[in-house]
């Protein structure tokens, strides 16, 4: 590790499955006998925002109730004494990550507990329903939906998130699927600018082959042992 300065990692859905959060494809990607596309696109909320929104409220309300797994506590651990650069991007949408102490935290795929305004593009944090229409906080008018980057919309800080890969020394994805882009694309990026990857997953993800090592076992478990490993070899 002594060659080993900045890190950028990926997490997704597993590492938060441990604390009791659904991924969002359960029960074969259905909802109430929905398709997960049919309350996740501009094009579901335009055609039915009661439905989207009471979808959005209940998993608001579900995340509020779940704490920290020790995967997420030891990250936050890397976050405070790490002393080179870090970024940790999540595809996860709750947010267990800050609960947990960690501070350079990048939502590529929105926050739960905010709401955005469509007419004066402020967002707000949220911790009650939608589905009565509130005023924005900011404008005063009733035009909020959930922050969340919905299929076919752009992740958010792109930019960003390249900058950082651009410096990285090694990137780590912990707990995803390799099946969504543009995160399923970082391991290539990653290694195409000589970082090291690793995977620390509970089972190969569909980008295994990209990474220089996979870990597989429980978040909770190879996290804290990954963490130990990378603070010991600092200095």
């Amino acid at each position: 590790m002594a060659d080993i300065r900045n890190i950028v990692i990926l997490t997704g859905a597993g590492i938060s499955a441990e604390s009791g959060i659904d991924t969002f494809r359960d029960a074969g990607g259905l909802w109430e006998q929905h398709r997960v596309e049919d309350v996740a696109t501009p094009e579901a909320f335009a055609r039915d925002p009661d439905l989207v929104l009471r979808f959005y409220d209940m998993r608001r309300d579900a995340i509020q109730t779940k704490t920290p797994n020790p995967a997420h506590r030891a990250l936050a651990r890397l976050d405070r004494e790490w002393e080179g650069g870090l970024l940790i991007v999540t595809q996860n949408v709750d947010d267990l990550h800050e609960r947990a102490g960690a501070e350079r935290v990048l939502h590529m795929h929105g926050e739960h507990l905010n709401a955005w305004c469509t007419a004066c593009d402020t967002r707000s944090r949220w911790t009650g329903p939608l589905i009565d229409r509130p005023d924005c906080p900011a404008c005063g008018e009733p035009r909020l939906r959930p922050d969340i980057v919905w299929f076919g919309e752009m992740p958010y800080r792109m930019e960003d998130i390249y900058a950082a890969m651009r410096g990285a020394h090694l990137f780590v994805s912990i707990g995803t699927s390799g099946a969504v882009y543009p995160a399923a694309g970082f391991v290539r990026d990653a290694r195409s600018l000589g970082a090291k990857t690793l995977e620390l997953n509970l089972e190969r993800s569909q980008g295994s082959g990209w990474f220089d090592e996979t870990r597989l076992g429980p978040a909770s478990e190879l996290v804290p042992s990954w963490v130990d490993e990378v603070l010991s070899q600092q200095n």
